[in-house]
């Protein structure tokens, strides 16, 4: 591998691989993203099928006779299925305790300040789905101006407001000024500001002026490791929300699954060597939480397609990582994440054949793979794969 220049990582956000060993203990035992949607939705995916998708354990998809990639899965050492939680494992990054959570809604003393600083009372304080809480609560909002506030299975303290009623600036300092408050006990992964349009309740639209705010990683990642090394580091989609930016060169903030493709496609244009880092948010926003499952295989099938054009512009020295975050099993119980495997399928223009990378114990084994890749001497507590590239 020392001939590799460049890495695109792409992160099909929620596109779980089967119910870890742990899942009964938070409630997604048998979940099963990928499974389960090919069961349902039964999407043609030729392309990552024929890097070896159908091979990796626990999945039955079929398995064309001939194809190229390595293929795998990965367990989350860390303790959570949120998103920051997935990506700081993938960079190395793990933690041994999770985020809080707030089931009942946020305590009085968090809304109370909260309310007091942006000087509004607020609406909700609840576990909701983003979509369904503002046919519940968006008039309400229209009419009053006060923030529908509201949380998840994840650890989220997420903000809501139209964008004809809150200027998206001022929701933007809302959520600063969350995420100011939200440390220590009640820190919580990520504040989301959800801005949407519409007129009236059952037409309410989430728009792609979303932010997060994470939480700073607590611990060293692999991007910062790269930039301490002087490599370029870039990354598409909600990546700079999740890592705060740090370790990061460069960002484009695109919003959706296209988007985030088509500034893919223009970084591999580019004469670098470095580390491109991508995440596809709508499988997992769009889709997953939204229990869609035939809009879910129509997106896989979708990125399917548009991989013909990324492998189209792999160089012979650029390597290409496709994996996932945590699930979200469109056919489980509830609208949250489900802890599961990540899928793991990797392909340089110089492979031949199937390589089965086995079953990982951490997806931190990503990031040390891409760090040998580079030759780095930090492996993350974590076994490299490189040698089986």
């Amino acid at each position: 591998m020392e001939n590799i220049k460049r890495v695109f990582m792409i992160v099909l956000d929620s596109v779980g691989a089967g119910a870890l060993p742990d899942a009964d203990k938070y409630g997604d035992a048998g979940a099963n993203t990928l499974g389960h949607i090919w069961k349902e939705a039964k999407p043609s995916l030729p392309n990552m099928q024929k890097m070896g998708l159908g091979r990796i354990d626990g999945l039955e998809y079929p398995v064309p006779a001939r194809g190229a990639g390595a293929f795998g899965r990965a367990m989350e050492k860390s303790a959570g299925k949120d998103t920051t939680t997935g990506h700081w494992e993938l960079m190395g990054l793990r933690l041994n305790k999770p985020f809080p959570l707030y089931p009942e809604g946020f305590p009085a003393e968090v809304m109370d300040e909260f309310e007091k600083r942006i000087g509004r009372k607020t609406l909700g304080n609840y576990p909701a789905s983003g979509t369904a809480i503002l046919d519940v609560l968006g008039e309400e909002h229209m009419r009053t101006g006060y923030p529908i506030v509201y949380t998840s299975g994840d650890s989220v303290f997420q903000i809501a407001t139209h964008e004809d009623v809150i200027p998206v600036e001022e929701l933007y300092r809302y959520c600063t000024i969350a995420r100011e408050m939200l440390v220590g006990e009640h820190a919580v992964g990520r504040v989301i500001a959800r801005p949407f349009v519409g007129e009236k309740s059952g037409h309410f639209q989430r728009t792609g002026r979303r932010r997060d705010f994470s939480l700073e990683p607590v611990g060293p990642t692999l991007l910062d490791a790269l930039e301490q090394k002087g490599i370029f580091t870039m990354g598409i989609g909600k990546i700079e929300d999740i890592f705060c930016m740090r370790g990061l060169k460069e960002s484009d903030h695109a919003a959706g699954n296209p988007a985030c493709v088509d500034s893919l496609l223009r970084a591999m244009q580019r004469d670098f060597s470095g580390f491109v880092f991508v995440n596809l948010v709508d499988f997992d926003s769009v889709y997953g939480h939204r229990r869609d499952v035939m809009g879910y295989g129509k997106a896989l099938e979708e990125f399917d397609q548009r991989l013909e054009e990324i492998k189209s512009l792999m160089r012979e020295d650029d390597l290409l990582i496709i994996t996932a975050d945590h699930g979200c099993d469109p056919t489980h119980t509830g609208t949250d994440h489900t802890r599961e495997y990540i899928p793991i399928l990797v392909w340089h223009r110089n492979m031949k054949g199937l390589t089965n990378i086995g079953t990982r114990s951490s997806y931190a084994d990503i990031a040390a793979t891409i760090a040998e890749v580079f030759g780095l001497e930090e492996r993350f507590d974590a076994e490299s794969f490189a040698d089986k590239l």
